[in-house]
């Protein structure tokens, strides 16, 4: 197996992160510092800064439906975090990707580091749905630049997908590839409007359903 496909699968991260650790001087193969490209073998004896690295026994997946409130992170510094609504014998999996605190909607977690890789890197376009409600409606020329034109922001164009939910200008689905820092609030914000609710619904091909907030589920491959 590459070596940088066992960092990933031992520690959750992807295959870019685990190439930095080697890149790094990080990650030993029975004591001698290895490099990118390596194969790890199955005697072999992995260590990142010294620690034991070990595949997983069982890969596992969990779904949840994050409720709004609570931070994807393990240090809610003073807020809840995602981990409070999980037991703790899933506390090691890490989440892929971000919903913000006051986001909702499907979010996924794993020990699979390929799958995370596979899942954002942008070379694999997977597509992530979102129902929005926004402040007012959304004129038809906005709806025409943030679809067909996209939208300049600080880091660079935000290209959407809109489709109207409702028959009113303020629900929308909006689809995307990208995954930039609060992209879509940031978008309509430089527009002048405001996102009161924003729930995501897929991410790739996992699907919400109908999992209620705040519960979770654990998925097959």
């Amino acid at each position: 197996m590459r070596l940088n496909r066992y960092i990933a699968q031992s520690t959750g991260l992807s295959r870019r992160k685990a190439d930095e650790l080697l890149s790094q001087n990080r990650i030993k193969i029975n004591n001698i510092v290895a490099t990118i490209g390596d194969i790890a073998n199955e005697n072999d004896i992995i260590t990142l800064d010294d620690k034991i690295l070990s595949l997983p026994k069982k890969q596992t997946v969990l779904m949840l439906n994050k409720p709004i409130g609570y931070t994807v992170s393990r240090n809610g510094q003073g807020s809840k975090t995602i981990y409070n609504l999980l037991p703790k014998k899933y506390h090691d999996l890490k989440p892929i990707g971000r919903l913000d605190k006051n986001s909702s909607g499907l979010l996924l977690l794993t020990n699979n580091g390929n799958l995370a890789f596979e899942l954002t890197h942008p070379k694999y376009q997977k597509i992530k749905t979102y129902q929005i409600l926004l402040n007012k409606n959304l004129t038809p020329l906005h709806h025409q630049i943030i679809n067909n034109y996209g939208v300049n922001l600080e880091d660079g164009l935000s290209k959407l997908t809109l489709i109207k939910t409702k028959d009113n200008n303020k629900e929308w689905t909006v689809k995307m590839s990208e995954g930039r820092n609060k992209q879509i609030r940031r978008t309509f914000s430089s527009l002048g409007y405001k996102i009161i609710t924003l729930h995501r619904t897929t991410f790739g091909q996992y699907n919400l359903n109908n999992l209620p907030i705040g519960q979770f589920e654990i998925i097959k491959q």
